[in-house]
């Protein structure tokens, strides 16, 4: 079948284009858009060509959201490859010879020509938004040959221009849909699509003169509240209609319509490349001119992660604890649906996070947002929204991104410096009943939020919110029933408690709860606490109560007293290896994983840590029963690692001059070298409880060295 000539292909698809109908095959129109955008040589019709695909009734009357944009920014794409591709080739000898009546590629019309001919088609007949579609196809090939290795300096000033040309439409379209009030439709949404695709192809020069206050809104009336993002959180209203029990276990199909739904969310340009854009977006905070989009915007975020957790929250697998999904779930929802949802769900939380990390940096640089009356509110208002994201970063670890830990640690770092705003905030994000652990997994998520958050404000707080809200919040759970699934905000709560206990202002509050929470803290470990958790307990305890603490001036025997409770329970602790906590797991693949470790070796190393606090009376009674205590651990793999945790003690620098020449003339002229290094060896002794004394034989052979 002979070819149809150029000029009669171009009238046939022009007819095409203006008129919908539901039986028209849309890609082969494109297609023939793309031919003949290559081959067209006269420049009006390339521009009349691109002015009927730009205003077509037959793709823009019935639009499919961002994907019609998206398929046409397809088509100039596809056709600026091709014309750069063969102008490429023409420069190195590599372009093939036209065959008799074959038309060349582009038209024989040269790279400036045939653009200026496309970017005329992009006139008044169409929205300003829509040019973008050109342009932004272009920059984009261009952007894209570059990174591939294509060497394009003959064209540098073309994509210069074309570069330039984009940023005006850019700040033309974004009048425009904000005079015509189509910011949060499809006028918005093609912008912050083609923009989130072409922004790192633009040179710094041209990224400064976009109107960032214009689309700071759009990007996130577009990301998180528009159908082509996240819905506002929507979509997960009528997901608990398909969840069904089927006996003690729910079950969430992949045939169900929610389930559809997600799958089409996360299917859509926007939200499966919201890494990008919410990058994008975080730059046009730190650009902006007017501080207040900036507030706004922490509204609109807050007001998002609020939607989000009360929407889980009316999900029954919000009422199943994460460590209990198996036993809970059946197979397709534990494996299939609930993967994908706590995928859309992760993007939601990253976006967020990168976004409020923008905030963070402007705010460390911008003297109007740092002032003492909004510096505050923005950081409540971050907490506030990582505080309703928390049900979703609980399952990744706090500390799992750098994002994260900035934003959070910043926040706290600057609310810190107002402690009235911290009471408030405080006294917002704390649960509504005290002195009980809620039966909801999400309150109890909640209340580790609040209690991780709590621990870092104890030095600025007042005596009086230090006791009847944190104290009283951690109560409930430092002598909690054995559960290891809750081993998290157990630990939270003990942090919580010593971080009372060690404010300088808490003396009377730690005469008042520290034998309630010495008892907690022995009548825990190891089932509710972990070892490193109970370490850093005992020895935040012996750092209170010792001198020149004010609480020693009282209570001078407590540190001795502690001592000896942990010494009389190593005696006859358990020699068995303790179950690995979540950081011994996730060092296990290291270079150097920590060695198992029985309760006896931990409470050992327990006492090993308190030395550096003892007085130096009681630093000379200890050293030698902290080193008879070694030699009785049994394992030699965990002996030797007490035994190198006693050397790192004595020669670190932990302890102070005074303390650590007294332990140097332990080590060399008093035997403790023997003692610790080869005391085993020499065969055990039986434990001396106190007083001080070593054998007498020891002391005979230590008078002879």
């Amino acid at each position: 079948m002979p070819m149809m000539p150029t000029d009669r292909l171009l009238s046939t698809l022009l007819r095409s284009l203006q008129t919908y109908t539901d039986q028209q095959d849309t890609p082969r129109i494109l297609s023939t858009a793309v031919s003949l955008l290559t081959t067209l040589s006269n420049p009006h019709n390339l521009a009349l060509l691109t002015s009927h695909l730009l205003t077509a009734p037959a793709l823009w009357d019935r639009p499919d959201g961002v994907r019609t944009p998206l398929r046409l920014l397809s088509v100039f794409h596809s056709a600026v490859t091709t014309i750069i591709n063969h102008h490429n080739d023409v420069r190195h000898n590599k372009a093939l010879k036209l065959l008799p009546g074959q038309v060349p590629v582009g038209g024989g019309l040269s790279l400036d020509s045939w653009i200026r001919a496309i970017v005329a088609g992009a006139d008044d007949r169409s929205q300003r938004w829509k040019h973008l579609v050109v342009l932004g196809g272009l920059l984009i090939t261009m952007g894209s040959l570059e990174e591939q290795g294509m060497d394009l300096y003959w064209a540098s000033s073309v994509k210069k221009k074309v570069a330039g040309a984009f940023v005006v439409a850019t700040n033309l379209a974004l009048v425009e849909v904000r005079e015509r009030g189509e910011a949060d439709s499809l006028g918005g949404q093609t912008i912050v699509m083609i923009l989130n695709h072409a922004f790192g192809c633009l040179p710094d020069s041209e990224k400064t003169q976009i109107d960032y206050d214009l689309l700071l809104p759009v990007l996130i009336g577009t990301a998180y509240f528009s159908n082509e993002g996240f819905q506002s959180a929507y979509f997960l209203g009528g997901l608990d209609l398909d969840v069904k029990a089927r006996g003690k276990k729910l079950d969430w199909t992949i045939d169900s319509s929610s389930f559809r739904q997600v799958e089409t969310i996360m299917s859509r340009p926007l939200v499966s490349s919201m890494g990008p854009l919410s990058k994008l977006i975080a730059h046009s905070v730190e650009n902006v001119q007017d501080t207040w989009l900036v507030q706004t915007m922490m509204d609109d975020l807050a007001s998002f992660s609020r939607a989000l957790t009360t929407q889980w929250r009316q999900i029954k697998f919000s009422e199943i604890d994460p460590a209990e999904e198996s036993l809970y779930l059946e197979q397709e929802a534990l494996h299939k649906t609930l993967p994908l949802l706590w995928k859309l769900l992760k993007a939601a939380l990253f976006a967020t996070t990168i976004i409020l990390r923008g905030v963070f940096s402007r705010i460390l640089n911008d003297g109007a947002l740092a002032a003492d009356a909004i510096a505050p509110v923005l950081a409540s208002q971050a907490l506030h929204t990582l505080r309703h994201l928390y049900f979703i970063t609980s399952r990744l670890g706090p500390a799992s991104f750098s994002q994260h830990t900035f934003v959070y640690l910043t926040a706290i770092d600057i609310l810190s410096n107002y402690p009235i705003q911290s009471d408030k905030f405080l006294k917002s994000i704390a649960s509504q009943q005290l002195g009980y652990i809620p039966r909801h997994p999400l309150d109890r998520i909640l209340d580790l939020y609040f209690l991780n958050t709590a621990e870092h404000f104890t030095l600025v707080l007042s005596t009086a919110t230090n006791e009847e809200l944190l104290v009283a919040s951690a109560v409930p759970y430092l002598a909690a029933a054995t559960n290891r699934n809750m081993l998290p905000i157990f630990e939270a709560a003990h942090s919580v408690m010593l971080a009372v206990l060690s404010a300088p202002q808490s003396a009377e509050i730690t005469a008042k709860h520290l034998p309630f929470y010495i008892d907690a803290l022995f009548s825990v470990f190891p089932h509710n606490l972990s070892p490193r958790q109970f370490r850093l307990a005992f020895r935040t305890l012996m750092r209170v109560t010792a001198p020149p603490s004010a609480l020693s001036a009282s209570q001078p025997d407590l540190p001795a007293t502690l001592m000896e409770l942990v010494f009389h329970r190593a005696l006859h602790a358990p020699t068995t290896p303790l179950p690995p906590d979540e950081i011994t797991l996730a060092l296990q693949g290291s270079d150097a994983p920590p060695p198992p470790l029985s309760e006896q070796a931990v409470l050992v190393l327990t006492l090993l840590d308190a030395l550096p606090y003892l007085p130096i009376p009681l630093l000379e009674e200890w050293m030698p029963l902290c080193a008879e205590l070694l030699n009785a651990i049994d394992d030699d793999m965990m002996r030797e690692a007490v035994k190198a945790r006693f050397w790192e003690v004595l020669v670190s620098g932990e302890m102070d001059p005074e303390r650590s020449g007294c332990a140097v003339a332990w080590w060399g002229t008093r035997g403790g070298r023997e003692l610790v290094l080869f005391g085993r060896e020499n065969g055990s002794e039986d434990l001396k409880m106190m007083s001080g004394a070593l054998p007498v034989e020891r002391t005979v052979r230590e008078s002879k060295l």
